[in-house]
């Protein structure tokens, strides 16, 4: 049985089945720090539950490349041409998805070399740092609360009693799109809204329902985690 203190040795050598397993128990802990800082700091119109998990699951495998490679060279070069063989197409199109990735594969690595000091404070680093950018103003230039769609009959009244609405429900209202249905006598509008504190959707959505020639009325609410 190894001690207590040897599950901590970072020397080179051989590794214990204690050692594996705390390698690898850490590299899953610190993984699940980097998805769930994921989760937090993510915006848009989509969240990928698949992506998330597949953050812990790279710390992981990570983790135990670098356990089996060890310091023997020739593990090295030969792991290295095995993982060359294999095809990945998964395209990643946002970048900071990337960078998490990225972050997972490095606490996995720090892991799994025994490395324990880098591999904890690296992670609660990136995820300070993450949240840091998260609530200062390069994370967006303005920030909305969802997109809302409607359509609308072509009169003045009709109108006045969609703009009272929004300025009564929103403090912001950017016309994003705007088209022709049923011959012009009809048009629908897309706006992207951030609401007035206290507001909500459904005081908005009634307040629209309430106006004479509305219809088709939608609110699509761009900080969900919807799962893709």
């Amino acid at each position: 049985m190894v001690d207590f203190f040897d599950l901590f040795n970072t020397g080179l050598g051989p590794v214990s089945w204690e050692q594996a397993a705390l390698c690898l128990l850490l590299a899953f802990v610190l993984g699940k720090v980097v998805a769930v800082t994921y989760e937090r700091t993510h915006f848009g119109l989509s969240f990928s539950r698949s992506f998330a998990q597949a953050l812990v699951l790279a710390a992981v495998v990570a983790s135990m490349l670098m356990l089996a490679i060890g310091d023997n060279l020739a593990r090295g070069l030969g792991i290295l041409g095995t993982v060359a063989l294999v095809r990945f197409r998964t395209n990643v199109p946002d970048s900071r998805d990337m960078i998490f990735m990225f972050a997972a594969l490095a606490v996995g690595i720090a892991a799994g070399v025994r490395s324990y000091p880098v591999a904890l404070v690296g992670a609660l680093g990136f995820a300070g740092a993450a949240h840091a950018l998260n609530w200062e103003p390069l994370k967006v230039r303005q920030r909305f609360d969802g997109m809302l769609r409607f359509w609308l009959a072509r009169d003045a009244v009709s109108w006045a009693g969609v703009q009272a609405a929004l300025d009564t429900h929103c403090d912001t209202a950017v016309l994003v799109a705007m088209r022709d249905l049923a011959q012009g006598d009809t048009i629908e509008y897309a706006y992207q809204l951030k609401l007035r504190r206290g507001a909500t959707q459904d005081q908005l959505f009634h307040a629209l329902a309430a106006v004479p020639g509305t219809g088709g009325i939608t609110f699509m609410i761009e900080d969900a985690h919807g799962e893709i």
